[in-house]
């Protein structure tokens, strides 16, 4: 894949997660977070750093998807 193809994955995929960051975080407070049973021990800029990174990868991955089934194939003109 080309530098042009990583940045149509990569920005969208930024400015939804930061999107979704805004939503997902109006909704719940990280200091009412639990794991596995126990209080989360992060500090609330760790939980929305940490957030913001798995929304940006999950939506990076569902561009880069998307790049991948328009791309040409092997036979294909380009």
């Amino acid at each position: 894949m080309t530098a042009r193809h990583w940045m149509v994955i990569a920005w969208p995929a930024f400015l939804l997660a930061g999107v979704l960051e805004m939503i997902v975080f109006a909704m719940v407070d990280p200091s009412d977070l639990h794991w596995f049973g126990q209080p989360l021990d992060w500090s609330r800029q760790a939980v929305y750093t940490v957030g913001f990174f798995v929304f940006w990868a999950v939506n990076m991955a569902s561009s880069a998807l998307t790049v991948l089934l328009v791309l040409p194939g092997r036979g294909e003109d380009r």
